[in-house]
């Protein structure tokens, strides 16, 4: 009894020992370890991730019951495991590093802004239509992160965004059908753009190069990405990795309005930010 007494007095002394700035540093580590984990799964970095830490277990073990020839090999793949996982990691790394350096602008793409305003209703025009006809489309949004690389595969546009327009793009038979428009701040400012393919196996089958290039490139980046099938007309959005499909013009229309301008539709009830991308942890999309 009394050592259950002084063990509950050194819990309380332990606590009673905390001030707010231990406070502040398990929240901040806390908050940092959510991100980490938040920003693995579902990526290649995630099973990697395992991996080293199977390694790390069995370094312990080897450690714990003095197996010497395995904590040797052990300690000698950790003592450059720096570098290691500097080079494996790179994708997802310079991924988060960017996300990052641009938590500071957080807002910066939820300016009331009425070309971005014009753009999206005009791309909702230009989408139903290219659904009727099957036409293959794939148009990037621009927010934080700033996509020049991929701009550079392309061509600069820089016009005012019109249905018209887009309809021109991406007519089977013009020279820039095949790639991606990318827009910012509201206007076509490139056509015919290459995006990175994602390299999650657990994508779907049946989604082909248009929306793995989709993904990929909402992996990469902070973009927002749609994507309208050329096989079933199909309207998709891709963001953070996931991919929603079978969209109407009507919910394409809130989900560009929520995430470029911040705004929530209050007539379309199963249209909220943070239900519509939910992680599956898998890459699968979410089926209406």
């Amino acid at each position: 009894m009394n050592a259950f007494r002084d063990y509950l007095e050194y819990v309380w002394n332990q606590l009673a020992g905390i001030g707010i700035v231990d406070i502040l540093d398990i929240a901040i580590v806390s908050l940092l370890l959510f991100w980490v984990i938040k920003f693995v799964r579902g990526r290649r970095a995630g099973k990697l991730l395992i991996g080293v830490g199977i390694l790390f277990l069995l370094l312990m073990l080897s450690s714990l019951f003095d197996m010497r020839a395995l904590n040797y090999i052990l300690n000698s793949v950790f003592s450059v495991g720096l570098i290691a996982i500097v080079i494996v990691f790179q994708p997802e790394l310079r991924s988060a590093l960017e996300k990052v350096g641009g938590v500071g602008d957080n807002f910066k793409g939820l300016i009331d802004n009425d070309e971005m305003r014009l753009a999206i209703s005009e791309i909702c025009v230009a989408a139903e239509e290219f659904s009727k006809s099957k036409t293959g489309a794939l148009i990037v949004f621009e927010r934080n992160t700033r996509l020049g690389d991929v701009i550079r595969t392309g061509t600069t546009v820089d016009a005012v965004t019109s249905s018209l327009l887009l309809g021109n793009i991406f007519y089977n038979k013009a020279p820039m059908h095949d790639g991606a428009v990318i827009i910012r701040k509201g206007r076509v400012h490139a056509a015919g753009c290459y995006l990175p393919l994602s390299a999650n196996n657990n994508i779907v089958k049946e989604l082909g190069t248009r929306h793995r290039a989709a993904i990929g490139m909402s992996e990469n980046s902070d973009a927002l990405v749609l994507v309208v099938s050329e096989e079933t007309g199909g309207i998709s959005v891709a963001i953070d990795g996931n991919i929603k499909r079978n969209l109407t013009k009507k919910t394409l229309e809130s989900i560009l309005a929520v995430n470029l301008l911040g705004e929530e539709k209050k007539n379309i009830k199963d249209v909220v930010k943070g239900k519509i991308f939910k992680r599956s942890g898998n890459g699968k999309d979410e089926q209406n």
